[in-house]
């Protein structure tokens, strides 16, 4: 686990960095809702139609996009994240707007410095699950800080697009859809969890699951492979054939998708 930390601490300062500009914020200020997929975000709006004054946890906040578009939308908001660095860039951002925003560093699978009954709404965005080897202990302290009748909406990438190959061209599969890994990536194990783990943690931590979602990607640059795309700019027909599955085959598979389930 330190070393999951000393990795997000380095990426915070490298990679991170992208996600924290002038231009990335002003897009959050002027559309809050932008932070989040469509389908999600109505999700989000059924679930909680006024947040004004709700109060919100976001663990695993990352990039704290959602963090920022949830305090815009008037929620009182507590980020969380593993990565001391993460934090204290957002923090340092939140300050330079003017945003009232908590800020703690913890671990998701314990959030052991988060008060239990004390939130409305939990959200956990894209990218999470990879980083969580206890599914359990995650789902049962996020029920543990909910509120009675209190929200939970998690947004992630689909487990089903996990066996295959980023390829345009063609479907390659490079490993069986129940193989979860650990799988080290970056110098960090990750984890390809299928879709009955992640339902099935959230039904066991006595979260009831009211629906399931599954998107999409809203437009083809989910598609490019920033190791080889970085700084490329592609076209708008270029950018729609990506999400024509009879030109990209992946795109027939859904991308992403949503749970909501309510304590």
């Amino acid at each position: 686990m330190d070393n999951v930390k000393g990795i997000w601490n380095e990426w915070s300062e490298t990679w991170y960095q992208r996600y924290r500009t002038d231009k990335a914020i002003a897009k959050i200020i002027q559309t809050p809702e932008s932070a989040f997929h469509r389908t999600t975000y109505s999700m989000i709006n059924k679930a909680l139609p006024n947040l004004d004054g709700k109060k919100v946890c976001v663990p695993s906040s990352g990039d704290n996009h959602a963090v920022f578009a949830f305090h815009l939308m008037g929620a009182r908001v507590t980020s969380c994240d593993i990565s001391e660095r993460q934090i204290e860039n957002s923090s340092d951002l939140a300050r330079k707007n003017g945003w009232d925003i908590e800020f703690i560093c913890d671990d998701t699978m314990q959030l052991s410095n988060i008060k239990s009954d004390e939130y409305d709404f939990v959200y956990t965005s894209n990218g999470v699950h990879v980083w969580i080897n206890d599914l359990n202990s995650m789902y049962n302290n996020i029920r543990r800080i909910l509120k009675s009748n209190g929200a939970y909406i998690m947004f992630d990438i689909h487990p089903f697009s996990r066996p295959f190959a980023l390829e345009k061209e063609k479907i390659t599969v490079v490993k069986p859809y129940d193989s979860v890994g650990p799988f080290l990536i970056d110098e960090v194990p990750r984890l390809h969890w299928r879709m009955q783990d992640i339902a099935n943690a959230i039904i066991s931590s006595g979260l009831c699951v009211k629906r399931i979602e599954e998107m999409y990607a809203e437009d083809g640059s989910f598609w490019k492979d920033e190791s080889k795309d970085e700084g490329k700019l592609l076209l708008k027909q270029e950018l729609d054939d990506l999400c024509n599955w009879k030109l990209n085959p992946m795109a027939a598979l859904p991308q992403w998708f949503s749970i909501h389930a309510v304590k």
